[in-house]
């Protein structure tokens, strides 16, 4: 007897072959069970009512169809951001985010079981790795959270727990699967990939066959100040990082959304906004000004004061910036903030 399959690991390629190879079924029918899955979030195959009771049978024998299990839900009482703690196959445990904006809504993913990086400012690092989520982990995820929000999600950012870019084969997995028009057909233009700056990642990702859009988690114009923020930094600096940038953009045509955390004391300087200037130089780039959200007492968040200012001096230089909009930091759901349980 084969393994049993979970189906949320399969693209609609495998579908087809499944179907037509291995049960002698017509094409149509892994269009069937794709509809079943990822339109209608029906996970229990005996529901899936316009296959035959053989069929379902078959597959109930040979697979199974498991997003992770949910553990706890808070709902922020300021603006609707929802947090979700899942419970995975093996016990471990991942949190991710829904963000609402007016009719748009915004799933935060995880890709990762806590993440190896450890940044200063960011809890999920503090909370320790484990390992890579799974295709089926990740897919079974943004499911799992369209069906709990009862509405298709407009968009997803590979910005919840851990580093994409050091799980990359299942995270572009996933997003094949995800973007599929046979499967979930969320629109490539939704979908956004946020890394620390893993270049070899990010040279895979300007080959990728779908134009998958990238922020980068910058944080400092400086190596000195970087490295003290982001170990990640002294393998990969910033010059090479800068040049695996143009490199994405001179493939990809895409505009680069910069993530830059105000952290007070430390990068947000008159100064380090000049040298940021300086640094992204030749580059398409749209800003992300964050004001740090809590996580210890080591790093605290930019006077609203600074964080105006900064912007004020890339605004002048005719750079895109915005500040962002704090969502969520009432239940811990906000940028860098979310963390595994502990077992």
């Amino acid at each position: 007897m084969t393994d049993i399959i979970n189906t949320l690991d399969l693209n609609y390629e495998e579908w087809v072959k499944l179907c037509t190879d291995q049960w002698e079924l017509p094409r149509y029918r892994a269009d069937q069970i794709c509809q079943w899955i990822y339109q209608k979030k029906v996970f229990n195959i005996p529901d899936m009512t316009n296959l035959s009771k053989e069929l379902r049978n078959d597959m109930a024998l040979e697979m199974f169809i498991l997003p992770p299990s949910l553990m706890k839900e808070e709902v922020s009482s300021i603006d609707r951001t929802t947090k979700y703690l899942w419970s995975l196959l093996d016990g471990e445990t991942i949190e991710s985010v829904v963000i609402f904006h007016g009719n748009h809504t915004t799933a935060c993913i995880s890709s990762q079981v806590g993440c190896p990086l450890g940044c200063g400012f960011c809890a999920t690092g503090q909370s320790g790795f484990v390992r890579n989520l799974s295709v089926a982990e990740i897919v079974g995820q943004f499911l799992a959270m369209e069906k709990r929000v009862g509405k298709d999600i407009n968009n997803i950012v590979y910005m919840g727990m851990g580093e994409p870019l050091l799980n990359l084969d299942n995270v572009l997995k996933s997003i094949k699967i995800l973007n599929h028009p046979k499967q979930r057909k969320l629109g490539i233009r939704n979908i956004s990939i946020s890394t620390s700056g893993i270049i070899p990642g990010i040279n895979a990702i300007a080959e990728f066959d779908l134009p998958v859009r990238l922020s980068i988690s910058l944080h400092a114009p400086t190596d000195r100040i970087r490295s003290r923020l982001m170990p990640v930094n002294n393998k990969y600096s910033l010059n090479p990082l800068i040049e695996s940038l143009k490199n994405y953009q001179e493939k990809t045509g895409e505009r680069i959304t910069i993530e830059y955390i105000m952290i007070d004391g430390v990068n947000d300087s008159k100064d380090m906004a000049y040298e940021l200037i300086s640094l992204l130089s030749g580059l398409d780039v749209f800003i992300n000004l964050i004001p740090c959200n809590p996580v210890n007492d080591k790093y605290r968040r930019s006077p609203q004061e600074t964080i105006k200012a900064f912007s004020q001096i890339l605004k002048k230089l005719e750079i895109e910036v915005e500040i962002r909009k704090e969502k969520g930091t009432d239940i811990n759901a906000a940028c860098g903030q979310l963390r595994k349980t502990l077992r």
